[in-house]
């Protein structure tokens, strides 16, 4: 299951900001595959201004409650822009395959990816621990 085969929700402001990022990384056509997975996910999803997101949907800076399929380990994680990004510390960058998978995911829903070794994963999204808009900062 690709990424952009499901329905997904994002911020118009996420949407702008994740699209000046790709457009750094290479032009159309030339980008690698992981940023046109993310390019083809923000095409298709449903966009709202930031103060209309629900607070169940992940979006940029979201720190996120999730579980291995199986349900058995938990930890939390945060979806960030590469430059913040750091796996050690839980902050996921959305340009990689798990964080491509986790924008605009509601609780309660399951992700697939394949990662860059080509293992696949899955999660499911237990809570959203904290969202920038639901805090009201629509800018982060």
């Amino acid at each position: 299951m690709s990424p952009a085969a499901d329905y997904r929700t994002i911020t118009d402001l996420d949407h702008v900001r994740i699209f000046n990022l790709l457009r750094r990384q290479g032009t159309a056509g030339q980008l690698p595959a992981q940023a046109e997975a993310l390019a083809e996910l923000i095409d298709a999803a449903d966009q709202v201004p930031p103060q209309q997101i629900a607070g169940d949907i992940v979006t940029m800076y979201s720190r996120l409650r999730v579980s291995d399929a199986d349900g058995g380990h938990e930890r939390s994680l945060t979806l960030c822009y590469p430059a913040d990004a750091d796996v050690a510390q839980g902050r996921i960058s959305v340009l990689s395959p798990l964080g491509t998978a986790l924008l605009g995911l509601r609780v309660g829903e399951r992700v697939r990816w394949r990662g860059a070794d080509g293992k696949p994963g899955e999660l499911r999204l237990l809570a959203i621990e904290f969202q920038p808009e639901a805090s009201g900062d629509y800018t982060a």
